[in-house]
């Protein structure tokens, strides 16, 4: 299967969108992708959160282009969003390693991945094995190019039903593909619509943030 991700309008206020970009990212292994094609995906864009939701760590959102779109709103609503144009599932894997090795994962996670490769059920196990047994990982599913499901969102959601008091389902293709005017022509970047949604969706995990248990 291949996937292809076009870096899409971001809007950064409620009043500007920015243009198309014109970078174009292949979905291809990231170690095999010409270092031109990685500089024309951008590089990696942090958001702090604008409110505490509370005494604990902020919850954590990784994603991609797609994602980017709603970093905004995301951050308004308490979320710390990372977040890179054409990031595959490794890369978000390889940035959960790093906060978990610095000590500073928080309770709640969300991989909002899948729209530039596939998603692999080892590798949302891989993801549960870092934040290990106390902590949440928050599942965004993807939209394929013409916003079609995809097999991601199927792995997925077998996951939340497998573990539902680890891994929590949220399901943009469903939520999504029940609402008009939510993505461009590509069926995958967020309109100022979908950016919003995307918000009000994620904003339902946010009570996992404080946690029912303490961590060690």
């Amino acid at each position: 299967m291949v996937k292809v991700c076009q870096d899409a309008p971001v809007k950064r206020s409620r009043r500007t969108i920015l243009g198309l970009a014109a970078a174009v990212c292949a979905a291809v292994v990231p170690s095999l992708v010409p270092a031109a094609a990685q500089a024309g995906c951008g590089g990696v864009a942090h958001f702090a959160p604008h409110k505490r939701l509370g005494d604990f760590r902020a919850p954590l959102a990784i994603g991609d282009s797609v994602l980017l779109g709603a970093a905004e709103e995301l951050a308004a609503g308490g979320w710390r969003v990372n977040v890179r144009g054409c990031r595959q599932m490794d890369e978000g894997l390889a940035v959960l390693r790093a906060r978990a090795r610095a000590g500073n994962l928080p309770r709640l996670v969300a991989l909002a991945l899948g729209s530039n490769w596939v998603v692999e059920s080892g590798q949302i196990s891989a993801a549960l094995r870092i934040l290990g047994p106390r902590r949440t990982l928050a599942l965004v599913t993807p939209r394929e190019a013409a916003g079609v499901g995809t097999a991601d969102a199927a792995r997925m959601r077998a996951a939340a039903r497998r573990l539902p008091r680890r891994v929590r389902l949220l399901d943009w293709v469903r939520y999504s593909g029940r609402r008009g005017g939510m993505t461009y022509a590509d069926g995958l970047h967020l309109t100022p619509r979908g950016q919003a949604g995307m918000a009000r969706l994620m904003a339902r995990a946010l009570p996992l943030a404080r946690g029912p248990r303490k961590l060690r």
